[in-house]
């Protein structure tokens, strides 16, 4: 597990989205300490209101820098002057704030507390549904805090989420360090069966799929993907860490997937859902990445075009195999990861341009910025309300919205 530092800046609903990243690390296991120098990471959530603030900004972030390993930089001036960083010669990644606890992560699996307890946050409704994973990943220290999977059973998780729809939950994260393998202790593949389940439960309400690795979804992927397209309430929104492009990268992570593998999942999903959001991860500069194992995964990357795309450059964690490989140049990790994100941005940025005109089905499930909030469509993909209030929009509403423009990570509505 990784230790964290970060530093705030700006409004309000900036705190909030560090207090939701601060919350996120923990429950993955991640602990904060006094200051950047002690740090794996430090994480600057940044303000951009006036041009002294920019400035400011800009020189904090050059400090950081300096004094840690590894620096994000996300907040108000990350998404609107992301730019300004590199022509600075910040060596920072600039990050979504949705996207930095996964960054921070590394590609390891996140880490439920312990006796995996549900828990409501606002209007969203968490449900661990199992502990530990049945990966040994090479560069992953997360295996050495859980063990293996261990997976409560059916009937016990589907009370767990009644509970959370009647205690107002609107949305049910099914989370787990990974969903794809529940069951597997007991040698069965529970997946579908639990998702068939809590979608049963009566009330309105919405459920996303957390984390799946390719290597547990691959063998019920046909079975899987029908539990999706006839349940309304799951989002149709999968997330499969892919990892490389390069079959021998992911022979050296461990990986229990390849690519023919995950292609085969996305395959499916394409034939069963008319639209869905694929989500993914890449690990940028392996030790034992080539310039050719790169290639594959930016090509990759272009072919399957996931909408929600984590880019993580690689760093050691102490007492696993990869931290004893030779690694790659710092700079080499930092030009592999920045061409990727470029590559996302696009992507990103084309597919919330397609939905420009349509009409949706959302559920607010957040505060936004000022007098907005923040609803996803059935494939889980961001829409923002602005002026809420004048709308009559409130939390856990369900509404139809025109998409009306966008911003490259999230699109706009207008309600109808």
């Amino acid at each position: 597990m990784a230790t964290y530092h970060i530093e705030t800046y700006g409004c309000t609903s900036n705190r909030g989205e560090s207090r939701e990243i601060e919350r996120r690390l923990r429950d993955g296991g991640h602990r904060p300490v006094d200051g950047p120098a002690e740090a794996d990471v430090a994480i600057l959530n940044t303000c951009t209101v006036v041009e002294k603030t920019e400035r400011n900004m800009l020189r904090r972030a050059e400090e950081l820098s300096e004094e840690t390993a590894d620096l994000i930089v996300t907040g108000c001036m990350a998404l609107a002057q992301g730019e300004r960083f590199a022509e600075a010669d910040v060596d920072a990644r600039v990050l979504h704030w949705e996207d930095v606890p996964t960054a921070v992560m590394n590609g390891e699996c996140p880490t439920p507390t312990e006796g995996t307890a549900p828990v409501i946050d606002g209007q969203v409704g968490i449900l661990p549904i199992a502990r530990g994973c049945m990966s040994n990943c090479s560069y992953c220290i997360t295996k050495f805090a859980t063990g293996r999977i261990d997976s409560p059973p059916v009937a016990e998780n589907v009370e767990k989420a009644r509970a959370l729809v009647h205690a107002g939950a609107r949305e049910i994260r099914v989370t787990g360090q990974d969903t794809g393998v529940y069951g597997w202790d007991e040698g069965e593949r529970k997946l579908p069966e639990l998702l068939d389940c809590i979608c049963d439960i009566d009330g309105e309400f919405r459920v996303r799929v957390g984390m799946a690795n390719p290597g547990g979804i691959h063998g019920i992927r046909e079975e899987l993907a029908d539990v999706f397209a006839r349940n309304e309430k799951l989002y149709d929104f999968i997330h499969l860490p892919v990892q490389s492009g390069s079959d021998t990268i992911l022979e050296d992570m461990r990986r229990q997937h390849r690519v023919d593998e995950f292609l085969e999942i996305v395959e499916t999903f394409d034939e069963r859902l008319d639209e869905w959001t694929l989500s993914t991860d890449f690990i940028a500069g392996f030790p034992t990445e080539t310039d050719h194992d790169h290639e594959q995964s930016m090509a990759l990357l272009r072919e399957v075009r996931p909408e929600k795309v984590n880019v993580t450059r690689f760093s050691k964690r102490p007492g696993t195999e990869a931290a004893e490989m030779k690694g790659l140049g710092g700079q080499t990790k930092k030009d592999r990861s920045k061409e990727m994100s470029a590559v996302k941005r696009e992507i990103v940025g084309e597919a919330y341009e397609s939905m420009v005109g349509s009409e949706r089905r959302v559920l607010a499930v957040e505060e936004g910025t000022g007098d907005s909030v923040k609803c996803r469509d059935g494939a889980y993909r961001q829409v923002i309300v602005q002026h809420a209030d004048e709308h009559g929009v409130e939390l856990g509403d369900f509404l139809d919205v025109t998409v009306i423009g966008q911003n490259t990570m999230y699109a706009f509505g207008e309600p109808i």
